[in-house]
């Protein structure tokens, strides 16, 4: 079995793809991987920029997660409203495209895509981040760590959407096991000591509060903790690989997914403040994350404590997931939309977008090095791109409603109505709070993207002009193209070319430029006995043999300027470039050789003309049954009517099959 079969599984057939599709039990570690996480670094992003509070802080965190909780559920009903009304996929891309035009459903598009590349490579980091602060040893190694761990997750996507769901599904259910167990222990605590448990490792003493909760402080701890809204988006981008009926399956798992956050946020928060948890500096001495803090004050630091970190560092590892199964979907609504290339609209063989899971890899590997594998400060930039594709969706989903009409659309204009307003506003807070932590950047990334999606839209436009046509194909006489077939030395490539290109047309052109490595063997001398003779005994036209000589040992450059003097002489008529080419089996046989078959045709179709085609003549070194084919020659030889043979015991004048 080959390396690529082992790595991405045997092709799926048409008629399978049904059973690829998932349920709401899959489709929670499929598509909200990356809600969930955020219950990992949600409150403590919050309790971080409360830090200067000290003491106080833990007491505005149930405040703060309240606010995010509401604006959750707002967002969760407005998207089941988009699920039902937009069933093939109803991301802010669509929605926007289909009720609010082309410049803002590509304004949606930007933002969503910034979203998903971050997310990628935020969320590889910070899970690298949390093993190597684990084991410290792994540190220098942090940035190949980050790669290695992505190209597992690419991989695991290409081999198709139920592979990927199973691959994540104990690790998700895992650690939601264990911070449900863990939450429900601390509020069984919580409540029998009338509100003051007794940690079993007690947390980091806090500092005794120097300032007061500012507004401005209040908004910045909320912008950090928006970060909890990232994610929900998926499920309604992603409604097409649910099983049907798969509108009630998406919402189901969209339920779900909500419920489980909003669980872990509020047990969370409760948990700060009953145990006063509070963030410790990030990158310092003594750093611990609040989460560690939270099970090691619950159940103190046994064996579950070390299971449930770990279920926790692999959940922040594969959250980059969700990315993966909702980038391509948008890449191929984009493509479907003519603002990407087509080629991202094509399943792979695994039923998946492989081309958008590829080009989500790269991208996520650029900001990985770039950054050397520590990408913390590109965390701000989250929510906005989050916000402002939700924004735009559920004005959409408002201006649907209102085009629609009838009875029951008003109460639908509502809610989206009220998800739009809820989502513009955060956007706004945490836009203005995160600015000058980076949140400019979007500034710049946003409008860049949008502009790169709008030049593809009108190169694509442009092409659709330049090729469309009303009229029928020309049907007067064409004259059969002059064929040239350029040529190293007379082997059996050669000749398979050769044979193609007088059944194609009597006006052959053999060329050979001298001066390359093999170039000793003197075609000319076997060219009578080998083509000429045999072709002019069977009456057929002889190609013409053209030496060339070029002054500095240039072989492409020759070549083009001769097939462009044909062009000249033989105007009307296409000129058909015949390139034969051996084809080895083996990928590692195309490191070494020289690829200038490959190279003049790359030139060929840059710097040809509008008459000048290329024809590739593959020959393959191993076929199946070369070994009986090449016996049946050579025992034919000196046989009586076998005709002549060549040195190596082939037969010349009788068609050699392929």
């Amino acid at each position: 079995m080959s390396l690529w079969r082992v790595l991405f599984g045997r092709p799926i057939p048409n008629e399978r793809a049904e059973e690829e599709r998932i349920g709401p039990l899959t489709g929670i570690p499929v598509l909200g991987l990356d809600a969930l996480a955020s219950a990992a670094y949600g409150p403590e992003a919050a309790l971080t920029a409360m830090l200067v509070l000290g003491s106080a802080g833990p007491r505005y965190i149930g405040l703060l997660t309240g606010i995010i909780v509401a604006l959750l559920l707002v967002v969760q009903f407005s998207y089941r409203q988009t699920i039902a009304a937009y069933p093939d996929g109803g991301g802010s891309f669509s929605v926007a495209r289909a009720n609010l035009g082309v410049k803002p459903a590509l304004l949606a598009a930007s933002a969503l895509a910034l979203d998903y590349v971050l997310n990628v490579a935020v969320a590889i980091s910070a899970g690298v981040g949390a093993l190597v602060s684990a084991v410290p040893s792994l540190f220098p190694h942090t940035l190949l760590l980050c790669l290695v761990l992505l190209g597992f997750i690419m991989v695991v996507n290409l081999r198709g959407v139920r592979t990927a769901g199973s691959a994540f599904l104990l690790p998700t259910y895992l650690f939601v096991g264990c911070l449900g167990i863990t939450l429900l222990i601390g509020i069984w605590k919580v409540l029998t000591s009338n509100g003051s448990p007794v940690p079993v490792v007690a947390p980091p003493r806090l500092p005794e509060s120097t300032a007061m909760a500012s507004l401005w402080l209040l908004m910045h701890a909320f912008a950090n903790g928006c970060t909890a809204m990232t994610g929900i988006e998926a499920v309604s981008n992603g409604v097409p690989i649910f099983r049907e009926p798969r509108v009630r399956n998406a919402r189901r798992t969209l339920l779900g997914i909500v419920s489980i956050l909003v669980m872990l946020l509020c047990g969370v928060a409760w948990m700060s403040h009953a145990y006063d948890i509070g963030a410790t500096a990030p990158g310092q001495a003594g750093y611990q994350s609040v989460l560690s803090q939270v099970v090691a004050a619950v159940t103190g630091r046994g064996v579950f404590y070390y299971v449930t970190l770990a279920a926790i560092v692999c959940v922040l590892c594969l959250s980059a997931n969700t990315s993966f199964a909702d980038f391509p979907r948008l890449c191929r609504a984009l493509a479907l939309d003519s603002n990407l290339p087509p080629a991202f609209a094509h399943v792979g063989q695994r039923l998946v977008y492989s081309t958008g899971i590829v080009t989500l890899s790269l991208l996520a590997a650029v900001l990985l090095v770039v950054f050397n594998g520590v990408t913390d400060h590109l965390i701000p930039l989250f929510a906005v791109g989050a916000l402002s594709a939700f924004t735009l969706s559920q004005l959409g989903m408002v201006m649907h409603w209102r085009r629609m009409g009838g009875r029951g659309t008003r109460r639908f204009q509502w809610v989206n109505g009220v998800g739009a307003a809820c989502t513009a506003l955060a956007l706004a807070v945490v836009a203005t709070a995160k600015f000058e932590e980076g949140a400019w950047l979007t500034v710049v990334f946003i409008p860049l993207t949008y502009a790169l999606l709008r030049t593809s839209r009108r190169h694509a436009e442009r092409i659709h002009a330049a090729t469309e046509t009303p009229h029928p194909i020309p049907v007067q006489p064409l004259a059969a193209p002059v064929v040239v077939v350029p040529l190293r030395r007379l082997d059996r490539v050669a000749q398979k070319g050769l044979r193609l290109a007088l059944s194609m047309s009597p006006d052959v052109y053999a060329v050979q430029v001298r001066g390359q490595p093999d170039a000793q063997e003197q075609l000319v001398q076997r060219w009578e006995w080998q083509v000429a003779a045999p072709l002019r005994k069977a009456g057929r036209p002889v190609p013409r043999l053209d030496v060339l000589v070029p002054t500095y040992r240039q072989v492409v450059d020759p070549l083009l300027g001769y097939v462009h003097k044909l062009a000249a002489e033989h105007p009307g008529r296409f000129i058909a470039v015949l390139v034969p080419e051996l084809v080895e089996r083996r990928w590692h046989h195309f490191i070494i050789p020289s690829h200038t078959a490959t190279l003049l045709k790359m030139m060929l179709l840059v710097r040809g003309g509008p008459h000048i085609v290329v024809i590739n003549t593959p020959w393959y070194l191993r076929e199946p049954s070369s070994r009986k084919r090449r016996l049946r020659r050579g025992s034919s030889c000196g046989r009586p009517g076998s005709g002549r043979c060549s040195p190596a015991g082939g037969r010349l004048d009788s068609p050699a099959r392929e």
